[in-house]
């Protein structure tokens, strides 16, 4: 049977203790196996490190009056650096981290949930807390994480997680709205990643609205967050014969443009697109991009207020305010028009 100290979902914060008594050996043997390994045998020190690894044992950094030393260090996990979304995100929790005199550590994972896993493994020894955005880990496992170190989600509300939610569900009811008002009855939602939440909230979103007036929208994809991507979904959507879009994202809508352009296909005479997070470019592309705006900078601000409340708790948590929900608009251009006849 799996012991307290190895089960990873009931793991807490492993202590030098833990590690003694798993190898019969003093406290202070560990200490020095880790702190100053060359006052220990070779054979002893192995096992201690041995040990620590398995059950997660972090050392704290101290000075040289013994005092843990505090890193002053906050990780930001962004899931792609090179997507816009994220730089407005970066800009405000790296500000609002200044202010507070901490140094903001940013990590690309990749749209990966085993990178973002692994990072999060490795922070306890660098950083004080941690900010991820549209976070790939399932809820458990970001709960489990929460339990290790101080975290604060953004787009994700895993229960027992402070959270940051920018409300693109309800700009995708404004979305729908604008576009049956053109005249739009055929319309589909373009996909983004399975591993996005907030992806499936837009889409469940859309099909509740799509409800109350009596239509029934479609869905295609799903597609990688990236304008590469819009290539082959403006394909997909024109082949759909719907007459207009609602995108997961500006990226995605931007290569669907591109795509439609080279095709001869005019937006928004042949087909409507609506894209998501009014991104950088968005209001300069051809033609202009209807898009929802979301207060993206202010998500990073508010992300860190909370990681900061919740370092200088006793306890780490901060009742008061887990979860925070920012409105979005709908900001209307050029890519949106009248259904065709």
């Amino acid at each position: 049977m799996m012991d307290r100290m190895t089960d990873p979902s009931r793991r807490k914060a492993a202590t030098i203790t833990d590690v003694a008594e798993m190898i019969g050996v003093a406290p202070s043997t560990v200490s020095r196996a880790l702190s100053t390994p060359e006052r220990v045998g070779d054979a002893t020190r192995a096992r201690v490190e041995r040990a620590a690894a398995e059950i997660g044992y972090v050392p704290s950094r101290s000075g040289r009056s013994g005092r843990q030393v505090r890193s002053r260090a906050v990780a930001v996990l962004v899931a792609d650096i090179t997507n816009p979304f994220y730089f407005d995100i970066i800009r405000g929790t790296q500000q609002q981290l200044k202010a507070a005199g901490y140094t903001q550590l940013l990590v690309d994972t990749e749209e990966s949930g085993e990178l973002e896993a692994a990072t999060l493994m490795s922070l306890r020894s660098s950083a004080e807390g941690a900010i991820l955005t549209a976070s790939r880990l399932p809820d458990a496992d970001l709960a489990e994480f929460a339990r290790r170190i101080p975290l604060v989600a953004i787009n994700r509300r895993p229960e027992g997680v402070a959270n940051v939610l920018i409300d693109t569900p309800g700009g995708v009811e404004q979305a729908l709205e604008h576009l049956y008002s053109l005249g739009h009855r055929d319309i589909v939602y373009v996909s983004g990643p399975v591993t996005s939440w907030s992806n499936e909230r837009r889409w469940k979103s859309l099909e509740r609205a799509a409800d109350r007036f009596g239509i029934s929208p479609r869905r295609v994809g799903p597609f990688t967050p990236t304008t590469a991507a819009g290539v082959v979904a403006a394909d997909v959507s024109l082949n759909s014969g719907a007459t207009a879009c609602i995108v997961f994202n500006d990226l995605i809508a931007i290569g669907m443009l591109q795509r439609l352009r080279e095709r001869g296909v005019s937006v928004p005479d042949d087909l409507s697109i609506v894209g998501c997070d009014d991104i950088f470019g968005a209001d300069f592309c051809n033609p202009p991009l209807t898009t929802l705006h979301a207060p993206i900078e202010r998500a990073g601000r508010v992300a860190v207020s909370m990681l900061m409340a919740k370092l200088g708790s006793a306890d780490g948590t901060d009742p008061q305010r887990q979860s925070v929900v920012l409105p979005t608009t709908l900001t209307v251009r050029s890519t949106t028009g009248p259904a065709p006849r």
